[in-house]
């Protein structure tokens, strides 16, 4: 049921409507549609939600960490947004190359001095590029591994943690969460970082069940313990 919703959705975005100068309607269907399976579709749909999702996160963190883009040198929040939509076309010095779980781990290391929000969601967002294959328009022939997505999903479980949870061990620091995300006073509830990160792992959870099920395989679960919250490999 759910899977015939999302392709309704889909199918919809792929089709225009044109209304003539007497009255009438016309509809088309772009013609790459034709190359696509329903799965394909929901692929397409889904990688682009969890991307835009990320960048919401990256903007919502800047926000309320506006230290970081700033001590990056970037002009202003949205430029350092932006930057993390260019990631493949833009240049990472800080991060001495890094990707996926080794750039995300970086904002949470004390020796680290760049950008940490940049480095967690640079992690996160090029963990989905590689679940996604590197593609952001899949058809027929196209597959994935459930395996990649399932993991991914789980690391954004890990950075919600993480971000609650890994503080300043040493300095003046002492204490502090490394970056500010909710904010759990009563009188100030703010739990949007969690809600959007969840409809994030919702999608991706989804897309893992139907690649495995498509494939006829079984997808494993497997629960990771808070005391050894490492983020887990999706590129193999």
């Amino acid at each position: 049921m759910i899977l015939r919703l999302l392709f309704a959705v889909v199918l919809l975005s792929a089709c225009s409507t044109q209304i003539g100068k007497d009255g009438r309607s016309t509809t088309t269907v772009d013609g790459r549609y034709l190359l696509k399976t329903e799965i394909d579709r929901v692929a397409d749909t889904t990688r682009r939600d969890v991307v835009d999702g990320l960048l919401r996160i990256a903007d919502k963190l800047y926000r309320r960490n506006p230290r970081e883009w700033k001590q990056a040198g970037q002009p202003s929040r949205e430029a350092a947004v932006q930057r993390l939509r260019q990631r493949m076309a833009v240049e990472w010095p800080e991060l001495a190359g890094k990707r996926e779980r080794l750039a995300a781990a970086q904002a949470f290391n004390e020796e680290f001095t760049g950008d940490r929000v940049a480095a967690l969601m640079l992690g996160l967002l090029t963990m989905v590029d590689t679940a996604f294959e590197g593609k952001d328009d899949f058809y027929l022939l196209d597959s994935l591994d459930e395996i990649k997505l399932y993991n991914a999903a789980r690391n954004m479980e890990i950075a919600i943690w993480k971000l609650s949870q890994d503080r300043w061990k040493s300095g003046e620091q002492a204490g502090r969460l490394f970056l500010i995300s909710n904010e759990l006073d009563a009188a100030n509830a703010n739990l949007s970082f969690e809600r959007e990160f969840g409809r994030c792992i919702g999608l991706l959870d989804l897309m893992a069940q139907i690649v495995a099920d498509r494939s006829g395989r079984t997808l494993s679960r497997v629960t990771q313990s808070v005391a050894t919250m490492v983020f887990l490999p999706v590129g193999f």
